[in-house]
Parts: C-alpha cells; sequence; structure tokens
C-alpha cells in the first residue's frame, strides 16, 4: 500500500517501527517479571544505545557526550546548583549542534544530513529529559544519588548509582520521539510491574493503528491537492491564503501520524496511561489532542494543546520561573530551543503576540456578547480566524529561511495576524485608560 510505503520511507518512523518489537518484550517480560530492576534499567540503555547508532550513525557521539555529562553532574552537583548547571551545559551544547545546522544551511548551502537532523532532535528531547531532572532534583521531588562521584565508593557502586540516569536520559522509547515522561513515572514503570494488560494493550494498540491509517491517507490526499497547485512563490492574491492553508494542515496531518505513533512506542513498552487513567491526568501527557486542536476557537487553548508534553516543559521551565513578560519569554525560549532559525524566531514572537491579543479579545467578547446567535457567529469568526492565524505561524516556523518568510510576509496572509495586532493595541489601550 501507496501510504504505508511514504510513511516509513520517513527515518524516524522506520526505526520507531523497528523499536516496536523490542518495545513489546520488554513489557511483556516485566509483566512476566522476567528480570530484575537492574536488568530492565540495562535493557532501555543497550535498546537507547543500539537504536541511535542505528538512526544517527557517527552522530551518535553527539547525544552520548551530553548525556554523560549531565548524568556527571547531577551525581556531584548540590541539589540547589544542580539545575543552574546541567541547563546551560544542555543549552550551550544544544546550540552549537544547531550552530552546525545553520552553517551547512545558510554558509555552505547544503542539505543537511538526515542523520544530522535525527540527532538534533534526539537532542532536544534530550534536553527536556535533563531539565525536567534537575528541576526535580532542585524542588526536592527526587533524591539526588547519595554522595555522588566525590564519594570514596568504588566505581562499581557509582555505576550503579547512576544507572537509572542514564537509563531514563536515553532509554530507547523516547530516543527520537513520544511526550516527556517524568522520572519519577519512569522509574515507577522500571520498579513495578507493568500495569500494562494484554487485552487493553492491543485494542489500544490497534486503535493507534487505526488513526495512524487514517491519518496518513489523509497526508497523502492533501499532498497531492498542495502539489497540483501553486506554492507561495507563484500564486496570486487570495489563492496565497488557500495555498497557505492547505501547506499548513499538511504539516499538522504529519505531525499527528508521528505523534500517536510515538505515543504508540511508549505504549507498548509499558510507558502509556495507567488503566482507568484519563489523558489529562498528572503523569501521562500526549501530545496530540486533535479533537481540541482542530475544533478551538483560541489561539491560547492552541498553545497550550499543540505538542501537550512540550507547552507544559516550557511553562514549567521558563513561564512560572519569569518575573517580567513571562509570555513572550517563553516562545522567545522555545525558538532558541527550535534552533533560531529566522523563521522560527518570527513565528515564535508572533506566536506569543497572538496569545495575548487572544486573552484580550475573548475577555472583551465575553463581557458584551450576550445572545446566543452572536455568540455562534462569534465562535465561527474566531475559529477561522484561529485555525487561519495558525497555519500562518506554522508556514513561518517550517519554511525557516528569510527568503521564504519574505514571501509569506508580503502575501495576503499577512493580514490575518495584522487584525489581532491591531485589536491588541486598541484593547490594551482600554485595559489602560480602565484600571
Amino acid at each position: 500500500m501507496e501510504w504505508l510505503r511514504l510513511f516509513f520511507l520517513h527515518p524516524v518512523s522506520f526505526y520507531q517501527g523497528a523499536a516496536f518489537p523490542f518495545a513489546l518484550l520488554f513489557n511483556y517480560l516485566c509483566i512476566m517479571d522476567s528480570f530484575s530492576t537492574r536488568a530492565r534499567y540495562l535493557f532501555l540503555l543497550a535498546g537507547g544505545g543500539a537504536l541511535a547508532v542505528a538512526a544517527m550513525g557517527s552522530y551518535a557521539v553527539l547525544v552520548f557526550t551530553p548525556a554523560f555529562c549531565a548524568v556527571a553532574l547531577l551525581c556531584s552537583l548540590a541539589p540547589q546548583q544542580v539545575h543552574r548547571w546541567t541547563f546551560c551545559f544542555q543549552m550551550s551544547w544544544q546550540t552549537l549542534c544547531h550552530l552546525g545546522l545553520h552553517y551547512t544551511e545558510y554558509y555552505l548551502h547544503e542539505p543537511p544530513s538526515v542523520r544530522f537532523c535525527i540527532t538534533l532532535s534526539s537532542l532536544m528531547l534530550l534536553t527536556q529529559r535533563v531539565t525536567s531532572l534537575s528541576l526535580d532534583i532542585c524542588e526536592g521531588k527526587v533524591k539526588a544519588a547519595s554522595g555522588g562521584f566525590r564519594s570514596r565508593s568504588s566505581l562499581s557502586e557509582h555505576v550503579c548509582k547512576a544507572l537509572p540516569y542514564f537509563s531514563y536520559l536515553l532509554f530507547f522509547p523516547a530516543l527520537l520521539g513520544g511526550s516527556l515522561c517524568s522520572f519519577q513515572r519512569f522509574q515507577a514503570r522500571v520498579q513495578g510491574s507493568s500495569a500494562l494488560y494484554p487485552r487493553h494493550s492491543f485494542w489500544a494498540l490497534s486503535w493507534r493503528g487505526l488513526q495512524i491509517l487514517g491519518l496518513e491517507c489523509l497526508n497523502m490526499a492533501v499532498s497531492r491537492v498542495v502539489d497540483a497547485g501553486a506554492g507561495l512563490t507563484d500564486c496570486q492574491q487570495f489563492e496565497c491564503i488557500y495555498v497557505m492553508w492547505t501547506t499548513a494542515g499538511l504539516f499538522k496531518l504529519t505531525y499527528y501520524s508521528h505523534w500517536i505513533l510515538d505515543d504508540s512506542l511508549l505504549h507498548a513498552a509499558g510507558f502509556g496511561p495507567e488503566l482507568g487513567q484519563s489523558p489529562g491526568e498528572e503523569g501521562y501527557v500526549p501530545d496530540a489532542d486533535i479533537w481540541t486542536l482542530e475544533r478551538t476557537h483560541r489561539i491560547s487553548v492552541f498553545a497550550r494543546k499543540w505538542n501537550q508534553s512540550t507547552a507544559r516543559w516550557l511553562r514549567r521551565l521558563v513561564f512560572q520561573h519569569s518575573r517580567a513578560w513571562p509570555l513572550l519569554q517563553t516562545f522567545a525560549f522555545s525558538a532558541w530551543w527550535h534552533g533560531l532559525h529566522p523563521g522560527q524566531v518570527f513565528g515564535f514572537v508572533c506566536w506569543a503576540v497572538m496569545v495575548e491579543a487572544d486573552y484580550l479579545i475573548h475577555s472583551f467578547a465575553n463581557e458584551f456578547i450576550r445572545s446566543w446567535p452572536m455568540r455562534l457567529f462569534y465562535r465561527t469568526l474566531t475559529w477561522a480566524h484561529t485555525q487561519l492565524i495558525i497555519a500562518y505561524i506554522m508556514l513561518a516556523v517550517e519554511v525557516r529561511s528569510l527568503s521564504s518568510l519574505w514571501l509569506l510576509c508580503n502575501s495576503y496572509n499577512s493580514v490575518f495576524p495584522m487584525v489581532y495586532c491591531i485589536l491588541l493595541l486598541l484593547l490594551a489601550k482600554r485595559k489602560h485608560k480602565c484600571n
């Protein structure tokens, strides 16, 4: 089938699919209590190392090195200092790797290696796990390895203490994708018996498989429409709006299918939701909440639900610790974490402004719109506007280069964010007068 061939031609999908039998094997061995806790940590770590080498080749050293350094910092620093040092080191390392991508794309004008792009994606996910763990230690949620590398324990004892950290940072179900799993959840899953029953697992994975099948079929149909039509370089006036909407739809469908595949791999390994737990509960946070994303009429809701575990991580890491302009700081850091390409900087700053406008516009509307026909009309209008603004932001972030960004900004598509910018200025002025 063509959809299956195209889906597994994507490198990350191929390697995630190849890891599936090993995830099922790990979960089965946990259910059977066939091996010790230490053996489980080693299984996950060895699987992560093998998957990294297979997917990244020699670039895997760019992931192994910061993982080793992060564990060294976690085991040697005081809990109050660990987050600052691990954050600085991890983001510095990731930024240097992203600068290598900039050099290849913008200076040498060469397409980057696919394996290097996979490495950068994995490195970004590693940054999430490193900073999440360091925050947990700093906040007292996780007890740091007692004594650390400075104690007089033997080398084998040091390795045994650091093994859970190594395994968490490099465990194969989350190496190339998947929602952020906290260290506490990871440790509870490894140390306890699996909460995933075979019958429940079969139906959950079958449902995810059907979702991926539907999304990929839809992806194929939309891609044919996009390929047959004009692009941003040759579209005319209002035609550019249709081009933007269909292209962004293609990006969204691709993200949805890959998020569900990543979620399936975590679920197969036993790191999915527990039986009876709803997806919104603390602990398990799926990245793809398609129903909410496609029906919301609020940009702020879309921002919270898009790549949901990453949104929560950004909120915890940046937003809750920012004293001034927390929203702008959060989106600016997101642009840094993604690689600081021109389109990404513009897109994320634009998104921050749109969210700020969203708060004021909907507060004003809730105050003055009373009748249900007007509310229905308002909701329909803002839904369409929200979807078009999100499409605009998505294209800016995905095209990345200055030339493509210039084409997008010079098209009729810029009208939609401009409307929200004007409303933001007017409503902010009104709010200031009222205060």
